[in-house]
């Protein structure tokens, strides 16, 4: 009796893996032959900041905060909209994106974890994306998702709504300027579809993945010395307030990540911000003295280990 075992090539999600490669490639290469042969407009800058925090947004404060740990209430319009440019970022649907993300939170840095960065950076970073896993985990850690229309919606189309709104919609600005800007009607759309679409989405991607690749190897643990996720300002600059992770896995539903005044959190201060516009409700917070209560903890077992 034969045991059929997959190849490797079998296990490589090739739609993933050239889009990740293309997207990367062209990045580094037509990108700055562009830059070098038709310099850059104000509209290109535009363009690429506005898709950049129109679809990093989304995936930070929509499908991290607002879905994943259900650490505030939002208004179906507010979820619509993060649902559409968060399928823009090319991450997944929102089901997909949140059953991995609690997965993650749930086996930190064990074999269950789908970025676990005991398998390595490489691994932790963009590895995890370009194999398929063995068997697809069931959502049963999602069930809450499976109820809303809007979420199930975007699963189901949200490579078409990706598209409209990742690269169909800044090419179609760049084609719609092009006029006013004195341009040629190719190059107004070529310009956009590069700059809000391409670099964008390289972009926001591997800002995304930094957190869990260098977020797990690099920085403060103030809360958790055990876990492998770190605290860095840096990363928080590039990521919309992410990049305090080892307090976000301390506690995860806080709505902050950054919970210091002098923290770099965009994505709190926009989930505060409509909260105060009646567009945001029910802003989950841990109270400063449990904070500081697991702080001091956490110190006095690094005090005690290395004595």
């Amino acid at each position: 009796m034969s045991i059929s075992v997959a190849r490797p090539e079998e296990r490589i999600d090739w739609i993933a893996s050239v889009f990740l490669m293309m997207t990367f490639a062209l990045s580094l290469t037509l990108v700055p032959f562009w830059i070098w042969y038709y310099g850059v407009t104000w509209l290109d800058v535009v363009q690429f900041v506005g898709f950049f925090i129109l679809t990093g947004m989304s995936i930070t404060f929509g499908y991290h905060r607002l879905f994943a740990h259900r650490a505030f209430k939002a208004p179906a319009p507010v979820r619509f909209l993060t649902l559409l440019f968060g399928a823009a970022a090319f991450e997944n649907s929102a089901l997909d994106w949140v059953s991995d993300h609690r997965r993650h939170h749930k086996h930190t840095d064990h074999d269950d974890d789908p970025y676990n960065i005991s398998k390595g950076f490489f691994h932790a970073h963009i590895g995890w994306i370009l194999l398929k896993p063995k068997e697809r985990p069931p959502y049963d850690n999602s069930k809450d998702l499976l109820k809303d229309k809007l979420v199930m919606w975007q699963h189901k189309h949200w490579h078409l709504i990706g598209i409209s709104f990742g690269f169909i919609l800044p090419t179609l600005i760049g084609l719609a300027l092009a006029i006013p800007m004195e341009k040629p009607l190719w190059q107004g759309a070529m310009a956009g579809f590069l700059f809000g679409g391409v670099l964008r989405v390289t972009c926001v991607q591997h800002c995304t993945f930094f957190i869990n690749s260098l977020c797990h190897c690099i920085g403060k643990r103030p809360y958790d010395k055990k876990s492998s996720a770190r605290d860095s300002g840096v990363m928080a600059l590039f990521t919309f307030g992410e990049g305090y992770h080892n307090y976000h896995h301390s506690f995860q539903h806080d709505y902050r990540n950054g919970i210091r005044a002098w923290h770099f959190d965009p994505t709190k201060w926009m989930i505060w911000t409509l909260s105060k516009l009646g567009l945001a409700s029910d802003l989950r917070r841990v109270e400063n003295e449990k904070i500081a209560e697991v702080e001091e903890r956490a110190t006095a077992l690094a005090e005690k280990e290395s004595q």
